[in-house]
């Protein structure tokens, strides 16, 4: 993002003009930059930029901070294994915190029966060896999945994603064997039996279902827009790869480790995956994912098969033992729960008013919440425009939001579970203010 023209002449420049034009010069165009603001400092659900503005964080670096910025618990963990060591490479000399984490991982996931875990470095990365898991178990090749999903940005998980621009544009052609489905959305027109007649045709005329080694789904989609999958969607999925011997595969990058109310967006309906891929909020800021899933399926690739050169780094395990932790001693599962009521509450309440910003539908699952921009009230038809125009409302008033959304019009809200009851309070009446009285 270019410095505005004025300021560019050299006219009241700030230090955050400054950095926007170094950030321009310095780094790839393709690395977009979501707001004009340079953090310099953050606590818990806080975040003042190299001004001094203080803002309230509703986006949690895309749902990366259940836990808050810098957790005493985290940074308590984190500083202690400074102390130690570093890196030693997990597949070289292993250490006990990756053991730890693992255990725990194994403990929590909605699987029945013996698990194991592979830690790796981000979300994408997971989805990747999750697929590689998938197939040296069945010995299959293809998969399927959804559209508006969003598996990451590796050309694999590229061509798992459901989003054109601007994930795909111009990257592809992307590996074959990757099969899609409509995501149900009621308010849409899309309805789970729509979603089962898809694919009952795309098994007839597309790929045999014996080829498919996974079906992946988001319980919750992330950068599709926030639509919460049905117990119903949840229960066929899991009939159905049991009919034709396909795993399935949770991706809960964005939905899990508490995000929902539950560690697992899954445990919701009682279904169970094979698998479960899991990154951002997991390790409170610093980069880790993982991949839990039965044993047996675990087990599948030869040694060696699975790894990475930062996998499983031990700074970024202390600190996701730190989050378990905070979660366990501060009952974070069940503020999601609150959370997410008190902001559906209010949201709902701003759209009877019929004043300002039309907003569409509303919808969440514990703290992950969501509400669509529409060109009328009452109506239905996106609004990208006004959900930007938004964002940009609520970051000069001191909010930090995210928009998503296959059409751009979603706005999701992120809080922090740990944040103040003011604090959220504050940030709501904001995002009231923007709605309703727009700038």
């Amino acid at each position: 993002m270019d410095a505005p023209a004025s300021k560019a002449r050299g006219a009241n420049r700030t230090q955050t003009d400054e950095l926007l034009e170094r950030r321009a010069n310095a780094f790839s165009r393709g690395m977009s930059a979501g707001q004009p603001v340079f953090a310099a400092k953050a606590k818990n659900s806080e975040i003042w930029d190299v001004e001094g503005r203080r803002f309230i964080d509703f986006g949690g670096g895309i749902a990366v901070l259940n836990t808050g910025h810098r957790h005493p618990l985290v940074m308590k963990r984190v500083y202690e294994q400074l102390e130690r060591f570093t890196h030693t490479c997990l597949m070289v000399t292993p250490y006990e915190p990756a053991v730890m984490l693992a255990e725990k991982l194994n403990a929590i996931a909605p699987i029945a029966g013996p698990k194991k875990t592979m830690l790796v470095t981000t979300g994408a990365e997971a989805v990747e060896n999750a697929i590689k898991i998938a197939r040296a178990a069945t010995g299959r090749s293809d998969v399927v999945v959804f559209s508006g999903a969003f598996h990451g940005r590796t050309l694999l998980t590229m061509a798992m994603t459901g989003k054109v621009v601007p994930y795909k544009t111009r990257f592809g052609p992307f590996p074959p064997g990757i099969w899609r489905v409509p995501y149900p959305i009621e308010h849409k027109g899309i309805s789970v039996d729509d979603t089962f007649e898809a694919f009952k045709w795309l098994f007839k005329t597309d790929v045999d279902p014996k080829a498919v080694a996974a079906i992946v789904i988001e319980p919750v989609q992330g950068e599709g827009g926030f639509y919460v999958a049905s117990k119903e969607l949840l229960q066929r999925l899991r009939a159905l790869c049991d009919e034709h011997g396909i795993l399935l595969i949770a991706d809960e990058i964005q939905s899990g480790f508490g995000r929902t109310g539950k560690w697992f967006a899954m445990e919701h309906s009682g279904v169970e995956p094979d698998l479960i891929t899991t990154a951002k909020s997991l390790a409170g800021g610093f980069p880790l994912a993982g991949i839990v899933g039965k044993a047996a399926v675990m087990d599948a690739p030869e040694p060696g098969g699975l790894g990475g050169t930062y996998a499983g780094n031990p700074v970024a395990c202390a600190a996701a033992l730190g989050v378990i932790e905070a979660f366990e001693t501060e009952d974070l599962l069940e503020k999601s729960l609150r959370q997410g009521e008190a902001i559906l509450k209010r949201l709902k309440a701003i759209r009877r008013r019929k004043t300002g910003r039309p907003i569409g539908d509303v919808r969440g699952l514990g703290g992950m919440t969501a509400f669509e921009l529409v060109t009328a009230h009452g109506g239905g038809d996106p609004d990208a425009a006004a959900a930007k125009a938004l964002a940009a409302d609520c970051l000069d008033r001191g909010l930090m939001i995210l928009t998503c959304g296959v059409f751009g019009e979603t706005v999701r809200l992120l809080a922090p579970l740990t944040i103040q009851p003011r604090v959220l309070k504050e940030g709501l009446d904001i995002l009231e203010e923007a709605l309703v009285s727009p700038k």
